[in-house]
């Protein structure tokens, strides 16, 4: 299964990402080493989108905090860049793609990541791995 985060990346050129503590939804606390990576800087903090693939070389659960009756689940990632984006895919190319059931890789990214603006790690479909290939 192939994952995708959307985060604050302070350095796109990065050879190596690390993600601390990172909010999952949509499968994303499933991510383990060896997985593929598809990191969007968030435009909330003035990213641009899909900057990289990368592979997972280390992930740790978070363990849940006593008391709290609902968390969501969090993953630190440590990320080596495998290929660098030639053209960025974000909020602004995804944003017409809102018919949620229509079945296409841009209306699911779409809605794992845009239709809630937290930043956040989620499990993407083959054909949305797909896709997203494409911008390498």
């Amino acid at each position: 299964m192939a994952f995708a985060i959307k985060a604050e990346v302070r350095n796109p050129q990065a050879k190596t990402f690390a993600f601390t503590a990172q909010k999952t939804m949509y499968g994303g606390k499933h991510i383990a080493d060896g997985d593929t990576l598809f990191i969007f800087a968030s435009e909330n903090e003035g990213g641009q989108g899909l900057i990289a693939r990368g592979v997972v070389t280390s992930a740790k659960a978070i363990p849940n905090r006593d008391g709290v009756a609902r968390q969501t689940p969090r993953v630190s990632l440590t990320v080596k860049r495998t290929a660098a984006a030639k053209r960025p895919v974000g909020r602004l190319e995804l944003k017409q793609f809102t018919d949620w059931n229509d079945g296409q890789p841009e209306t699911e990214l779409n809605f794992k990541f845009y239709r809630q603006a937290t930043n956040k790690i989620v499990g993407i479909s083959e054909e949305a791995a797909a896709f997203l290939d494409r911008f390498f």
